[in-house]
C-alpha cells in the first residue's frame, strides 16, 4: 500500500486529530470539573477548591432521595429489557427467516425510530399515552421506551440469527422438534451471545434515555436522568456540589453498566456481522 505524502492530505489528517484532541480534553475538561465540584467544600475564583469533603453526596441521597429514584430507575430499566427481549427476538427471528411482500416497509418502519430524534415522535407519543392514562406512571414510561429498544433489538439481533445454518433446524424438526424446543433447545444457546449484547446495549440505552422518559414520566416514575434534570432546573435554592454529587453518581451508574456491556460485546462485531 503505497502512502499518500501529499501537503494536503497530511494537513487534513493534522485537522482531524487536532478537532478530535479538541472534543476529547473538553469532554474530559468538564467530567473532571464536576467530579472536583463534588468533592469541594467551596469553589470560587481558583484553580483548585479551598477544601475536600464527601458530605455533598450524602446530602444529595437525602435531598433528591436518590435511593427511591435509583430503585424506580432500575425497575423501569429492566422491565424495559425484559419486555424488549421477549418482543425482540421473535420478531428479529421473523424477520430473518421469512420472505413477504412489503418486508422491506416493515423494516424501514422498525428503524425509524432510531434513525430520527426522539423529541420528534416522542411529543404526539406522549400524548397518547396521557390520553390512553398511561403516562404520568411507569407503565407509560415503559411502553415510551419500548418504541426505541424493541427495533434495536431486533437490528442486533438480525445478523445472529442470518449467521445460524437453516439445516441446523431442519436437522431438530426431524427429529422430533417442536417450535418451542426447537427455541429453547437448539436456538436460545446459539443466539445467546447476541441476546446478552442487545439487551445490555438496551439496558444502557434505557438508562441514558432522557426525552422519552421525561415526557411520560410522573412524580413517582422518575428515571436518575429525569431527576437530575429537576434537580438543576427545579425553583429553590440548591448547593451546586450536591447536584454535582448526583450526577457523578449517575455518570459511575452508566459506565459501569457500559463497561459490563462492552465485555459482552464488541460494537465493530455486530457491524461485520451485518456486512455479511
Amino acid at each position: 500500500m503505497v502512502k499518500d505524502t501529499r501537503l494536503s492530505t497530511k494537513l487534513w489528517a493534522a485537522a482531524n486529530w487536532t478537532l478530535i484532541g479538541f472534543f476529547v480534553v473538553n469532554l474530559f475538561a468538564m467530567i473532571a470539573t464536576v467530579v472536583t465540584s463534588s468533592f469541594s467544600t467551596r469553589w470560587l475564583g481558583t484553580w483548585l477548591p479551598a477544601g475536600w469533603t464527601t458530605r455533598w453526596y450524602a446530602a444529595a441521597w437525602s435531598e433528591f432521595q436518590l435511593y427511591d429514584v435509583l430503585f424506580v430507575t432500575f425497575q423501569i430499566v429492566f422491565l424495559v429489557v425484559a419486555l424488549s427481549g421477549l418482543i425482540g427476538v421473535p420478531a428479529a427471528y421473523a424477520l430473518a427467516r421469512r420472505d413477504f411482500p412489503g418486508k422491506k416497509l416493515v423494516m424501514l418502519l422498525f428503524l425509524l425510530p432510531l434513525l430520527v430524534p426522539p423529541i420528534t415522535f416522542g411529543i404526539p407519543l406522549a400524548t397518547v399515552l396521557y390520553q390512553t392514562g398511561f403516562a404520568g406512571q411507569m407503565s407509560g414510561v415503559v411502553l415510551a421506551n419500548l418504541v426505541p429498544t424493541v427495533p434495536f433489538v431486533i437490528l442486533v439481533m438480525i445478523p445472529f440469527i442470518e449467521q445460524i445454518d437453516t439445516k441446523i433446524e431442519a436437522a431438530a424438526r426431524v427429529f422430533g422438534a417442536n417450535t418451542f424446543k426447537l427455541f429453547v433447545h437448539v436456538l436460545l444457546p446459539l443466539l445467546m451471545p447476541g441476546i446478552l449484547a442487545a439487551l445490555l446495549l438496551v439496558l444502557v440505552r434505557t438508562l441514558a434515555m432522557f426525552e422519552l422518559t421525561f415526557l411520560t414520566a410522573g412524580p413517582t416514575s422518575q428515571t436518575l436522568v429525569v431527576a437530575l434534570y429537576y434537580a438543576v432546573f427545579a425553583a429553590g435554592v440548591r448547593a451546586v456540589q450536591s447536584i454535582d454529587a448526583m450526577a457523578v453518581i449517575y455518570m459511575v451508574t452508566t459506565l459501569i453498566w457500559l463497561v459490563i456491556a462492552l465485555r459482552f460485546v464488541n460494537p465493530t462485531q455486530i457491524v461485520a456481522r451485518a456486512k455479511k
